[in-house]
């Protein structure tokens, strides 16, 4: 019995400094040059730093968001700033034929997808919980099933170019926090699904990447309204992060954590998730789902 203790902890050991330490291909720049992207919720914050990162690389680019004066803006500086070609396509994502249609016509200024990079979420505050279920339901069709339908829309293009799909997400998606069930829920739920589809991506040989991004709390204008006289944290600079994100979905990581701490990738990592899932897919035959 110690022998066999001795042995599992040895390749506990050994698992866990693989999936903590190994590292991908170095990140380079022109990775992205020519790449043909989409970014959502790219008017302000993180996503429109997303886009002047992906501009200085030389990536095409189609950003969206409800603002149209305000994306006109956003592909304007992308040109200048060296992007190889810009677009915008305003509108909600609270409309989902309008989410399906975005990536269409996307795609047809774009002459198809390398990389989907889904950021945009419904507006929110802190504040208890009540009854308000309208809001729940909001968050959760914004902030998790539209970035399904434009997945949806957006694979045959991601699997003719072997492309990447960048998921924002957050810590609130992987612990629970106070004053923000709804926002949490939605993330939760983002990490279900995608996490899930990226297993069956793998036993299914698709050859498309999907990257869940798991933020802390980012200097965003909109995270230091909300979080004005309720919390008292130090931010994360957005411009880094956006930066870490790109990087993560060029690299193909199955998970990217980007914190102002240096402990959230330990803490949150849950080793024994990755341990169960990764003996779990043992008892899988799926042969039956591969097409000939």
């Amino acid at each position: 019995m110690a022998f066999m203790n001795k042995y599992v902890l040895s390749l506990l050991v050994l698992f866990l400094a693989f999936y903590y330490y190994s590292e991908n291909e170095e990140f380079k720049p022109e990775m992205l040059q020519g790449k043909k992207v989409i970014v959502t919720g790219a008017s302000k914050g993180i996503g429109r730093e997303i886009a002047y990162h992906l501009a200085k690389m030389g990536a095409h680019v189609v950003v969206t968001a409800r603002s149209k004066e305000t994306l006109q803006k956003v592909v304007s500086h992308c040109l200048e700033l060296g992007a190889a070609s810009a677009h915008y396509i305003a509108g909600t994502m609270e409309d989902m034929a309008f989410a399906e249609q975005f990536v269409a016509k996307a795609g047809k200024l774009l002459g198809g997808l390398d990389m989907l990079i889904l950021n945009h979420i419904t507006n929110s505050s802190l504040s208890p919980f009540h009854d308000d279920i309208h809001y729940v339901r909001k968050s959760m069709e914004v902030n998790f099933f539209s970035y399904v339908v434009l997945t949806v829309a957006a694979l045959p293009m991601l699997k003719q170019s072997n492309g990447s799909i960048a998921v924002v997400s957050s810590m609130a998606g992987k612990i629970s926090q106070p004053l923000i069930a709804a926002y949490s829920a939605s993330k939760f739920a983002l990490d279900g699904f995608f996490s899930s589809i990226r297993k069956e991506h793998s036993l299914l040989k698709v050859n498309v990447s999907i990257t869940l991004c798991i933020l802390g709390l980012i200097d965003t204008d909109t995270a230091m309204e909300a979080i004005a006289g309720v919390m008292n944290l130090s931010p994360a600079p957005k411009e880094e992060c956006a930066l870490e994100i790109i990087k993560g979905a060029a690299l193909r990581q199955d998970e990217l954590y980007y914190d102002k701490s240096r402990w959230t990738i330990f803490l949150l990592g849950n080793p024994g998730r990755k341990i169960l899932e990764f003996f779990s897919l043992k008892n899988y035959n799926m042969e039956k789902f591969i097409k000939t």
